[in-house]
Order: structure tokens, then C-alpha cells, then sequence
């Protein structure tokens, strides 16, 4: 494994092959699980029926293969560190401590590394891969808590709902997360990026990745592919944020150029594959 210094190196880039012509999915030996983000789910139900998954298609896809694949629900706004406990305590419910690879989304990357580097976790993850997530903090995180917290932190805390993974993401505050949270030897640790030029990229997410732009370099809406790069590679996949998880960019699909992602996602566990697991 590559040690990582907490500094932004050059992503080894692994553009991903746009079309739609899903490759065969490996089968691993241990579970995958896969993390969301901040203001995330594990899936959605209507009139008690299971609806939209945080990862739309992505678990039937590695599933149909014989993966076993667990979809953990955190506090949506809490910290990294309650988070991160909660996701030890579902994998010691569903697991025990059984071997395990994880792939986290944004914020659920941060509380993966947490959870692997200060709760234990280590003993039983086996690989790590972060999608999309903000290792040295994102600017946008800086501009909006120093314009809005003032306004939003009152509410929140009048509601109870935690506000803590707003503060958690500003680029100082992760600086002095990733000095407390040293990667884990025997943990082998990857990642991918997103990238999104203007004509696919959604009117909302323009003010953020203007804003990142400016000081970060390319992104994809919010999170820079500087920040994002983590452990051995990483793979840099076209798309916006949510992109990254098969939340379908509309004008993309329209242009014919939307991939489906959870092919990708078997491209993932195809290099761990090659890794010899």
C-alpha cells in the first residue's frame, strides 16, 4: 500500500468507458457495503414498499452475481464521529466481525476511515474505496457555513437535528481530521473522482463547483478531484456528485452519454478482484 502523506497528488486517472454495455460482475468471498453521503439513505419507501435505493441499481447489479451487499442508514447531518459509530455498530449487527470491503460515498468516506483508523474496524476491513469524497474538506463547505450558519445552526438545533457534518466537511476542519486519522496498514485504500464539464452540468450545481473551481481545481459540483484522490489510484469518472452514485444526469442521457454507473461499480470490485481478493 501506498502511505499517504495528506497531501493532494496527482490522481493516476482511470477514465471509465462511456457506454452502456454492463461488464460481467465479480464475485468476492466478503460482503460489500455501501455508505452514503451526508443528508443520505439507505433506501426509501412508499406506503411501506421498498422505493428508491441511495444507489439505484448498483446492489441488484453486484447482488446478481452472488455478492452480499448491506446498505447501512446513518444520521443523515450528524459528525464524522457519530456516524462512524453508528456504521460499526450495523456492521457488528449484520457481520459480527467478519471480513468486510467498503465503499463510501462523499461524507461516508470520512466515516469509514474513522471508524477503520480510531474504532477498530480495522480488524475486519478488508479494502476501502471512496467515491466522490472530500479528504482534505471542500471550499463550498467553507463558503456556506461562514455565510449561512448563523441561520441555519439556530433551526437545527430548535428542530434537534445535528449539524455537525456541515462543520465537519470545511477544509480546515478536515486537515486536523486527517492528521488524527492515519490510514491503517493492511487496509488497502482507493478511490474515484468526479469530473463534469459545463454543458452536463445540472443548474444547481454550478454555484458550488464555480466556487470549488476557483480554489480546487476540476470537481464535480463540490467535492475537487485534489480531494478526492486517496490511497493506491484513483479512477476518475465523468459525472456530477450524485452522478457518481447512478443518480442519472438528465442532460447527459439526453446526449447520449450517460453511463450507467453500476457497471462501474462491477469495475470496482473487479480491481479488487485483481488485488488479490
Amino acid at each position: 500500500m501506498v502511505p499517504n502523506t495528506n497531501r493532494a497528488p496527482a490522481p493516476h486517472a482511470t477514465p471509465a468507458p462511456m457506454n452502456n454495455q454492463l461488464p460481467e460482475v465479480p464475485r468476492l468471498a466478503a460482503p460489500v457495503v455501501l455508505i452514503h453521503g451526508v443528508s443520505g439513505f439507505d433506501r426509501l419507501f412508499r406506503l411501506k414498499r421498498p422505493g428508491k435505493e441511495f444507489f439505484p441499481g448498483v446492489r441488484p447489479h453486484l447482488e446478481a452475481a452472488g455478492n452480499r451487499v448491506l446498505m447501512p442508514r446513518v444520521s443523515a447531518t450528524a459528525g464524522i464521529a457519530t456516524r462512524a459509530a453508528e456504521l460499526v455498530a450495523f456492521i457488528r449487527r449484520e457481520v459480527g466481525t467478519a471480513p468486510i470491503h467498503v465503499i463510501g460515498h462523499s461524507m461516508g468516506g470520512l466515516d469509514a476511515r474513522y471508524a477503520v483508523s480510531r474504532l477498530g474496524l480495522d480488524s475486519q476491513v478488508l479494502s476501502l474505496t471512496t467515491v466522490g469524497c472530500p479528504h482534505r474538506g471542500t471550499t463550498f463547505a467553507d463558503w456556506g457555513v461562514d455565510r449561512f450558519a448563523r441561520y441555519f445552526r439556530p433551526l437545527f438545533r430548535a428542530v434537534g437535528v445535528p449539524d455537525d457534518a456541515f462543520f465537519d466537511l470545511m477544509t480546515e476542519n478536515c486537515q486536523r481530521f486527517n492528521e488524527r486519522t492515519p490510514d491503517v496498514p493492511g487496509v488497502r485504500y482507493f478511490s474515484v473522482a468526479g469530473v463534469v464539464e459545463r454543458p452536463w452540468l445540472a443548474h444547481g450545481w454550478r454555484l458550488p463547483s464555480r466556487i470549488v473551481a476557483k480554489a480546487e481545481g476540476p470537481n464535480d459540483g463540490v467535492v475537487s478531484v485534489a480531494s478526492a484522490t486517496w490511497g493506491e489510484s484513483t479512477a476518475v469518472w465523468r459525472g456530477d456528485h450524485l452522478n457518481l452514485v447512478n443518480w442519472p444526469n438528465k442532460r447527459m442521457r439526453k446526449a447520449g452519454e450517460w453511463p450507467d454507473r453500476a457497471g462501474e461499480y462491477a469495475g470496482l470490485l473487479g480491481q479488487l478482484q485483481r488485488a488479490g481478493f
